[in-house]
């Protein structure tokens, strides 16, 4: 788990990842205060990658009215501000996951309620969606988009990953899972479509393949680039592995550089399994399958677990979320348990356990 691994250009201290993690307390979609102040705690861990919160590429793909989104001349700079002051103090790479919530759009904070937001509202808009299907019966339909708008989304990935390029991240990651809206146009549970980006999965894949290619070209080749994907929608007649395996091929072909196996978030009627490591089934069925690496997520809260997973090679890395949130020096409590080392920043050598002497490491 402490050895290195690379992702396409991007090579990691270790193979400890942090998820993506919204936080709700973006303001007009501009990082604020407490970016400096979650981000700043998170990259002193001693994992080998910080994965920035889900960032809308448009203002209507934000989950709710306080994410954080990277979308214009504002937004960037915002973001340009607390980065600056993360990496004054860190040396760790740093990611960023662009997304769009697509129909899961324009709902409260989850301390809120996360329900739904009318479209009149302030804090509202209308969602947009593959087909006019609403997420939660009951609530409104989403806007069917386009082909046309369709095209100007696709424009809007390669434009933030434009801008994060510009911010200096290191790699990005397009989220196509948890029911948002690459994950709806995959789903044939939320894409009835019948134009070319519906039906069959070479249709419904269409705007996954597109927005890949479009960030890819956007970007320079020392940009890692990779997907997140639900591999399963937990739900008869849904996505599932089988098309999850067609997809991460596809991608793998195109010089996709990585792969994030988590899965469901599409469908109320889900039914999840969950235990430890409820996911990773799926992430080494797609690992078995390709040479392309593959990051496991999923309650992974064990060093001991973690790195079982990778000797067994059913991943290459392991992604922390809730954990790492509630014990964000989880990766040297790690260290102290395999008995391996960490570096820590020079201000922290000195709360070296007794009983785990020679777990910090100096460089």
């Amino acid at each position: 788990m402490l050895s290195p691994v690379t992702f396409g250009p991007l090579t990691l201290p270790n193979r400890i990842v942090i998820a993506p993690m919204c936080q709700y307390s973006a303001e007009n979609g501009q990082a604020t205060d407490w970016h400096t102040i979650h981000l700043g705690n998170l990259s002193q861990s001693g994992a080998g990658l910080l994965i920035l919160e889900a960032t809308a590429v448009e203002p209507r793909g934000r989950i709710s009215h306080a994410d954080l989104g990277l979308w214009d001349d504002a937004t960037e700079a915002a973001l340009d501000k607390v980065l600056q002051t993360v990496r004054r103090w860190s040396t760790m790479p740093i990611g960023i996951q662009l997304g769009h919530a697509g129909r899961k759009a324009s709902v409260s904070r989850p301390w809120e309620g996360g329900k739904q937001i009318p479209a009149d509202d302030d804090n509202g808009w209308t969602p947009v969606a593959p087909s006019p299907r609403p997420f939660h019966a009951g609530n409104p339909a989403p806007h069917e988009l386009t082909e046309a708008e369709i095209a100007g989304i696709v424009e809007a990935f390669a434009e933030s990953a434009r801008r994060a390029e510009r911010l200096g991240i290191q790699l990005i990651e397009l989220h196509a899972a948890h029911g948002y809206l690459l994950h709806q146009f995959l789903s044939p549970l939320s894409n009835q479509r019948t134009d070319g980006y519906g039906g069959p999965l070479p249709n419904r894949m269409r705007l996954l393949i597109e927005v890949y290619d479009a960030v890819r070209a956007a970007v320079s080749p020392s940009i890692a680039v990779g997907v997140r994907i639900s591999a399963s929608d937990w739900v008869a007649g849904g996505w599932d592995i089988t098309q999850t395996e067609t997809v991460a091929m596809i991608l793998e072909s195109r010089g996709c550089n990585f792969l994030h196996v988590s899965s469901g978030g599409l469908d109320e009627r889900q039914k999840i399994e969950i235990g430890p490591g409820y996911q990773v089934p799926f992430a080494a069925a797609i690992k078995a399958k390709g040479r392309m690496p593959v990051i496991a997520v999923g309650l992974i809260t064990e060093p001991d677990q973690a790195e079982s997973i990778l000797r067994h090679n059913h991943a290459d890395a392991i992604a922390l979320a809730r954990g790492i949130l509630y014990d964000p020096r989880w990766p040297w409590h790690a260290a102290a348990a395999l008995g391996d080392s960490v570096v820590p920043a020079p201000q922290y050598l000195r709360c070296e356990p007794r009983e785990a002497r020679g777990v910090f490491e100096t460089r």
